[in-house]
């Protein structure tokens, strides 16, 4: 029985900032532009608008106006789970996630080697909830996490080919996680946990852009990893009498770290109407070995933990094609992409607050401007990801397969 409370909150912060249902290979997400995710979500080469703020800063320089972005890209998904003793078979009952981005670039008129801008984006964040009474409710019922990055960002040509860029990265995030707990009410329910925080970090964002104005334009970008600190998060214990004081409410403690991404993208470009573009990234998830967290109060039920995760560096693929259609003084653009990336956990660690693998998607998108200043882009994202396995600590077994969808639609206005 000690071995199962230690249990209770063990697994609460796994996966504080990291999960995103419908984009979230390895809990990377890339709904950070609408051009971008019309072509698998590349885009570290190709500068079409402000969000290279947030994939290739240095690309900013090379937008020939400034420019603010305001975008949506609504997830419907859900997940199903078959546990393989029981064969029984238990849903998700999720609501609509809402990931937001919004950039401003200013491009100086007197400096046209210049640019710089804010961005703000939600590259993680979305809710899960798990129908009442299924098989894994001692490991999760619900979810709800909120991570926004903000970004001021400069960039600067350093010949007419060649740019450079930087930013900082502030990152305030949220969280409510909540659990049954495997002790029972003299009317048979569960105990319940819940954990609320808040959280801070702060990374930077890295990028050169060459462009040598014809067939092939390239990227290379690098965003840091950053360390998500918790120091004055709340848990909360719905538990029969008897059995508070083994359960006290309290703070806690927790660092969690987010992986860095490494981008090498190419645009080439083999008619005027046409752009071909590829990304790969290089994910820095081996930082994340263990999971570790301080409670305020200990007792024999509720201990401070340490918990292996071993979570692998892996690759992810991006790619896309965009024709450009020109009517008069209106330009109509159609996208395609998809990709496919590994999944950074390992046989014996899939959990159902992460239920990640290796993943194939498939994307598409518009554009159309109305005039030389506004324009408005739109994209949907599909996927589906089935993985089996059994988890080394909670011995939680069963496949999980998750299916979902996600149209966006954006505004651009220019001056």
């Amino acid at each position: 029985m000690r071995y199962q409370n230690r249990l209770i909150v063990g697994g609460f912060f796994f996966l504080l900032f990291w999960f995103n249902l419908a984009e979230a290979q390895g809990f990377q997400v890339n709904f950070q532009g609408q051009k971008q995710q019309g072509m698998g979500c590349a885009g570290s080469a190709l500068v079409q608008d402000a969000s290279t703020l947030f994939f290739n800063p240095a690309g900013a320089s090379f937008v020939s106006k400034s420019q603010v972005n305001l975008a949506i890209t609504p997830i419907f998904g859900n997940v199903m789970y078959v546990d393989s003793v029981t064969n029984e078979m238990y849903r998700t009952e999720n609501p609509v996630g809402t990931p937001l981005n919004f950039y401003a670039l200013i491009k100086p008129k007197r400096f046209h080697r210049l640019a710089y801008g804010l961005s703000v984006t939600t590259p993680f964040g979305s809710t899960v909830q798990y129908e009442p009474g299924w098989i894994g409710r001692f490991a999760i019922t619900r979810l709800s996490m909120k991570v926004f990055h903000i970004q001021p960002t400069a960039s600067f040509k350093i010949t007419d080919n060649i740019s450079i860029g930087a930013g900082f990265v502030f990152s305030p995030g949220s969280v409510n996680l909540q659990k049954d707990l495997p002790v029972q009410f003299n009317d048979g329910t569960f105990g319940h946990a819940e954990i609320s925080g808040a959280a801070m970090g702060y990374g930077y964002n890295l990028g050169v852009y060459y462009n040598p104005g014809g067939f092939l334009s390239a990227g290379l970008s690098y965003r840091s990893g950053i360390n998500m600190s918790v120091s004055d998060g709340q848990v909360d214990f719905t538990v029969p009498e008897g059995l508070a004081p083994n359960f006290p409410n309290g703070s806690l403690s927790a660092s969690l770290a987010l992986p860095s991404v490494t981008t090498l993208g190419l645009n080439i470009k083999p008619k005027a109407s046409w752009n071909i573009v590829a990304d790969i990234n290089y994910v820095g998830w081996n930082t994340y070995d263990t999971l570790a967290f301080d409670y305020a109060t200990n007792t024999s039920s509720l201990e401070d933990t340490k918990s292996p995760r071993m979570y692998k560096n892996i690759f992810a693929f991006r790619g896309g094609i965009q024709y450009a259609v020109f009517a008069k003084d209106k330009v109509l653009n159609v996208r395609f992409g998809g990709g496919f990336g590994f999944s950074p956990v390992p046989t014996g660690y899939l959990t159902p607050e992460t239920p990640d693998g290796n993943r194939a998607y498939f994307t598409s998108g518009i554009s159309y401007e109305f005039n030389k200043r506004f324009s408005l882009d739109a994209s949907i994202y599909a996927t589906k990801i089935t993985r089996a396995d059994t988890n080394l600590e909670t011995q939680l077994s069963g496949t999980f397969t998750t299916i979902a969808w996600a149209p966006g639609i954006g505004i651009n206005y220019n001056w």
